[in-house]
């Protein structure tokens, strides 16, 4: 995927969703070990091409299946922390990562709702969302940009 070069300029901020964009997503299950985990192609080179383009990078997700009890936060976290390192020994970088473990859709903190831009825009003060692009590849994603003010590409 490329992002087109007046996109950038307009952009500071990167928000990436995880499952459909930086790993292949299982639709009607849910990636829960690092066994299941497999990047999706060409990932690895965006993030490392674009990683020095960006002030900061997120990654804003959905995991419904921990609050279904199909998987812990631990293990969560484990699939977060090999995929952080996959993605810096890849020349790539994300700031943080901010995940929803909400079942009900209309908790502040689950995409669509602009919870966890909001969260990142406290914890990094400098984050503006109007300068800021999501790529993501739901209906989901694209709604979540909007309620957040932000630009938007789909994920290809």
């Amino acid at each position: 995927m490329t992002i087109p070069e007046p996109l950038i300029e307009k952009c500071d901020t990167l928000f990436l969703d995880r499952d459909g964009v930086v790993n292949v997503w299982l639709p009607g299950n849910y990636v829960k070990s690092w066994d299941e985990f497999r990047f999706n192609e060409g990932f690895r080179d965006f993030i490392g091409r674009y990683s020095s383009r960006f002030r900061h990078i997120f990654i804003v997700t959905n995991q419904r299946g921990v609050g279904r009890g199909l998987m812990s936060v631990e293990q969560l976290e484990e699939i977060h922390s090999r995929m952080m390192d996959t993605i810096s020994r890849a020349g790539g970088r994300i700031d943080r990562i901010y995940f929803s473990t909400a079942v009900d859709d209309s908790d502040p903190m689950r995409k669509p709702n602009p919870g966890m831009a909001l969260k990142a825009a406290e914890e990094f003060p400098d984050v503006r969302l109007d300068r800021s692009l999501m790529i993501g590849d739901q209906l989901s994603d694209r709604r979540f940009a909007q309620n957040c003010g932000m630009h938007f590409l789909r994920w290809e």
